[in-house]
């Protein structure tokens, strides 16, 4: 391979670009690696804390089927509390509580 020595004045300065550009990706690599890496170790804690969580809901709920175990009456207020649960939680924040009249 034979350069002369016009050729060689634009091959050498493109080959540190070259060698910048690849450096610049490889780092880019490294960074979304870290990234990755960080936002799996916040998954994973987040996973941790909610099963931790769940496992206070359930021992709740054991004591209220040990609760209901103890008469019928409890089973039909808790019904009702229930059905009024549902209700507040089906309600919306804002429709249907102001009707726009200026229209």
């Amino acid at each position: 391979m034979s350069l002369k020595g016009v050729e060689l004045q634009i091959a050498i300065p493109k080959t540190v670009d070259a060698g910048k550009m690849a450096e610049q990706h490889q780092q880019n690599v490294v960074q979304q690696q870290f990234h990755a890496n960080e936002a799996l170790k916040r998954d994973i804690e987040k996973k941790q804390l909610t099963v931790n969580d769940t496992e206070k809901i359930s021992g709740v709920s054991e004591r209220d089927k040990e609760k209901e175990g103890s008469g019928k009456e409890s089973n039909h207020n808790q019904k009702g509390r229930k059905k009024h649960q549902e209700q507040v939680e089906a309600k919306h924040p804002y429709k249907g509580n102001f009707i726009d009249f200026s229209g």
